[in-house]
Parts: structure tokens; sequence; C-alpha cells
């Protein structure tokens, strides 16, 4: 029988791995959508930027896919994931930052970023 504390510390490890999830499908998204309003034959800072969020959205992909999964994982796989994907979603934040019209998409990088801080925070 679980202790009412250690029920209590799986709901909310449950819960910070669904909002970590969550914030990685969201700038996904966000990313995919950004790196197509860029133009492929544009300039190379603009290839730069279109690649970094196509790899954002792969990356965020792959580490919300890592989080879905049967919650006993390697957890040192899983803090590897988390600071692979916060350290790319800074880094497509920045990018994104010099670009017209991509506030939102460089929030939802910043947001995901925060939520794997915080996830991995969870796993301590």
């Amino acid at each position: 029988m679980t202790s009412p504390t250690s029920q209590q510390q799986l709901y909310r490890f449950l819960e910070d791995r669904f909002t970590c999830a969550q914030a990685c499908t969201e700038c996904a998204r966000a990313c995919a959508v950004r790196a197509s309003l860029l133009d492929p034959d544009g300039t190379e800072g603009q290839d730069r930027v279109r690649r970094l969020g196509i790899m954002c959205a792969e990356v965020c992909d792959a580490t919300c896919r890592v989080l879905s999964e049967e919650i006993r994982q390697d957890e040192e796989g899983m803090r590897i994931q988390l600071e692979w994907c916060r350290s790319v979603c800074l880094e497509c934040a920045h990018a994104f930052d010099e670009q017209s019209g991509a506030e939102s998409a460089a929030g939802a990088c910043r947001a995901c970023a925060v939520a794997c801080t915080d996830f991995m925070a969870a796993l301590d």
C-alpha cells in the first residue's frame, strides 16, 4: 500500500511530466508553422532559422514521445533528452527573436525550455 505522500508525489510527477509533454507539443507545432513560412531559397540567415525551426520541431516531438512512453524509463536517458530539448528550444527562441512576426513561436520555445527545466528538477 502506498502512503498518501507517495501517492501525491506520483500524481505531481505525472502532472509535471504531462505539462512538459504538452509544452513540447505546442513548441513543435509553433516551430513547424514558423519554419514553413520561411522561404527555403531565402537568405542564408532565413535558411538557418528555417532549419533550426525544423530541428526544434523534431526534437520537441521526440521529447514528447519519450515523455508519453511507459513510466519506467531510464532516468538518465530522459534527462539527456530533456536537456537536449531545452537547449535547442532556447537556441531556436533566440533565432526567432530576430524574425519579424515570430514572437509567438519564440514564446512557445521558451515555455518548452522552462517546462523541460522544471521537469528535470522533478526528477531529482
